[in-house]
């Protein structure tokens, strides 16, 4: 076998119908395919990439699986929406049950499954507000409501909110600080929720939810966090400790207030009590020297001698106050008739005598009780 030209041979049956012209493509490329080897024989060459030229849109990298083909009759699954082309225009969307197809002119396009999908969102890096770059993936749960708007709004509706959900989590985390987005996940996924919602509406997509799996700060971001949460948990101690001791001071402060108080009402109660004491002692002794006196009284008065021993039991009193007068004091004074002791006696009673007659004279607002027999 020769090497294959550029040209088909002159010699081509002409029963075939098929012109040199419309061969000439085709055997140009198969003669840069196959060539002539060394001794004569055909030796084949690596075919060039071949490029996808077709404008027909292909179905989400999820769903790209062999479709039904028509068989007149085809059974719809659960939870699942065909989509029917007649003559390469969209017909009707098939439900699941029974479902009958005209051979030929109706085509199933796209297969749509109804379930919940959960879509992996890959790592990616943020920035917050205050200049942190940030790490973090997510899983985003989403469905198809409208099979419809999903088969002819987008051409790949994963690939589409993946790439949604990942811009979407840059636009909120630049929003926030690394404080807030670390402590309010729920809101941030609502606002990642609500935003791919509004974007999807013309997709036949709804966003259930998406959850934040992992956040990775940067290691000295985390180095520094964990400082900051020790020396927080230290301030927190110190100030509990200085609390402690406050409250303890306190305490000591208050007892001691109290034992003072308690103290000086003893003390209060104990005078109290002396004083009342004493008051009581003064007036019974007050009361027993009154009765003494009235009983002396009464005996002087009633007896026959009683103030002839009064007058001997005064001189006996004077005689012995005269005579301690030079014990106790170097100076003396003595009467002039010092040596009459009578006239001295007589001296004494008269003093008495006078003191008695006072007493007997009543002093105007002072009523005298009479004496009782």
């Amino acid at each position: 076998m020769g090497t294959m030209t550029g040209s088909p041979p002159s010699d081509l049956p002409s029963s075939l119908g098929i012109g040199k012209k419309k061969l000439a493509p085709a055997y140009s490329l198969l003669s840069r395919q196959y060539s002539s080897g060394p001794n004569g024989e055909p030796s084949r060459r690596p075919a060039p990439p071949i490029r996808r030229l077709s404008n027909t849109p292909q179905p989400p990298r999820r769903l790209r699986r062999r479709l039904p083909t028509n068989t007149v009759i085809k059974f719809v699954p659960q939870q699942e929406a065909w989509v029917i082309e007649r003559m390469g225009k969209f017909h009707r969307i098939l439900e699941p049950g029974l479902a009958i197809l005209i051979p030929v002119l109706d085509n199933v396009k796209y297969v749509q499954s109804l379930k919940e999908v959960a879509l992996e969102v890959p790592s990616q890096s943020a920035i917050t507000q205050d200049n942190v770059t940030l790490e973090l993936d997510g899983v985003l749960y989403y469905r198809v409501v409208d099979p419809y708007k999903a088969s002819y709004g987008i051409e790949d509706a994963e690939f589409s909110v993946t790439q949604l959900a990942q811009t979407t989590m840059r636009a909120e985390i630049g929003q926030m600080t690394l404080d807030t987005t670390l402590a309010e996940r729920n809101l941030l996924n609502a606002n990642i929720v609500q935003a791919i919602n509004l974007a999807a509406e013309d997709w036949g997509i709804r966003c259930l939810r998406y959850e934040i799996r992992d956040i990775h700060p940067p290691e000295n971001v985390v180095e520094a966090m964990h400082s900051q949460v020790s020396a927080e948990r230290s301030k927190r101690a110190q100030i509990l400790e200085s609390e402690g001791s406050r409250q303890a001071a306190i305490n000591v402060a208050e007892g001691k207030k109290q034992s003072a108080i308690l103290a000086s009402e003893a003390v209060k109660m104990e005078r109290i009590n002396e004083a009342l004491g004493a008051a009581e002692a003064i007036i019974a002794h007050a009361n027993a020297t009154a009765q003494g006196i009235e009983r002396v009284a009464q005996a002087i008065t009633e007896s026959n001698g009683g103030k002839d021993a009064v007058s001997l039991t005064v001189a006996e009193k004077y005689v012995d106050a005269f005579a301690n007068l030079a014990k106790q004091s170097t100076t003396v004074v003595v009467p002039a008739d010092a040596n009459n002791v009578g006239s001295m006696v007589a001296q004494a009673l008269a003093v008495y005598k006078n003191i008695g007659n006072s007493q007997a004279t009543p002093i105007p607002g002072i009523k005298v009780a009479p004496k009782k027999d």
